[in-house]
């Protein structure tokens, strides 16, 4: 572990308090690592085609991420109820794929009917989890990232309500 910033400095001294009282009083618990959960008015994918939709700018310097649709991650937590043990099971929750930034800026180029505008170039490092155990354990999730890509661009033109707040996942220095 490595957290850089405050944010992420909290979300780990949290994981070791549960993991303290975890062990010294016995209680079942489950840590759930979880990035990005995705939908239709709040997520990375809607960051991505907020930009191409407006003409802006997508910087591809934080080059990949992983993303999950939010019914599927709340489905593997609410499977995770009857999996907690002490001390507590920790599991990366997010989709199977490692997603190109860039990648995904075209593609929703292509869902919006124009092109994306790519800036930067991808820097040797991003914010990626391996799900593999989550995965073996309750399965892959059963929403393609590209059906959720689909949805997210149609939501955008049809000009959906939005929760109105960036994910700033291209942040590399953990000041948000």
């Amino acid at each position: 572990m490595g957290p850089v910033g405050e944010y992420a400095q909290s979300c780990l001294g949290r994981e070791r308090m549960f993991e303290h009282f975890s062990r010294t009083y016995g209680t079942a618990g489950a840590i759930l690592r979880l990035n990005y959960a995705v939908e239709l008015r709040y997520g990375v994918l809607l960051d991505l085609a907020h930009k191409v939709a407006q003409g802006q700018a997508v910087d591809v310097t934080m080059g990949y991420v992983n993303v999950i649709w939010q019914g599927d991650a709340n489905a593997v937590a609410l499977r995770c109820l009857a999996a907690c043990t002490s001390p507590p099971l920790v599991l990366n929750l997010t989709g199977r794929e490692t997603l190109s930034v860039r990648e995904l800026a075209n593609r929703f180029g292509e869902l919006l009917g124009r092109p994306a505008v790519i800036v930067g170039t991808e820097a040797p490092t991003a914010l990626l989890s391996n799900a593999a155990r989550c995965h073996s354990r309750f399965g892959a999730p059963s929403v393609p990232i590209d059906l959720v890509m689909q949805w997210v661009a149609r939501w955008v033109q049809q000009g959906g309500r939005e929760l109105d707040k960036p994910t700033k996942f291209q942040v590399r220095d953990g000041k948000f």
